[in-house]
């Protein structure tokens, strides 16, 4: 079976995983921002600089830390399924809609995990995932 995948989707799914990258790739601000003025840091060295303390147990550092965890946990599979699922040729417009939910989710998912909100915007994103992961089992069994 040879992998055929319209330029139309791999766009699709570039953008995307773009945006999901680069989510994951700035997580880092908010715990950085987060140990700055909690002023509680992982080593000597930068607790001197910044007149902190050594400290691992912040409420404040350790939430936004979680929210970068979760993300990986979630993003990584997430870009691997939509890869394999662009593989089975869906709807471009399928396709859109799996991507951006899954998006959007995790974007509202870290707002409410970052200001402890209830945060059931994962359930959407949990739904895209097994949809794909479905329609992929399905294609290439």
């Amino acid at each position: 079976m040879a992998l055929n995948i319209s330029s139309e989707l791999f766009n699709l799914y570039g953008f995307y995983a773009s945006i999901l990258l680069l989510k994951l790739s700035t997580n880092f601000i908010l715990t950085v921002r987060a140990r700055i003025t909690q002023k509680v840091f992982p080593n000597e060295e930068d607790a001197k600089k910044y007149k902190g303390k050594v400290d691992f147990n912040n409420d404040d550092v350790e939430r936004t830390r979680r929210i970068h965890l979760n993300d990986m946990e979630n993003i990584i599979p997430f870009l691997f399924l939509a890869f394999l699922y662009i593989g089975t040729n869906p709807g471009s417009t399928c396709a859109k809609y799996h991507f951006l939910v899954f998006t959007l989710c995790r974007f509202v998912h870290t707002v409410c995990y970052y200001f402890s909100l209830p945060r059931i915007a994962f359930i959407p994103a949990v739904f895209v995932n097994v949809s794909m992961a479905i329609q992929c089992i399905i294609y290439f069994m």
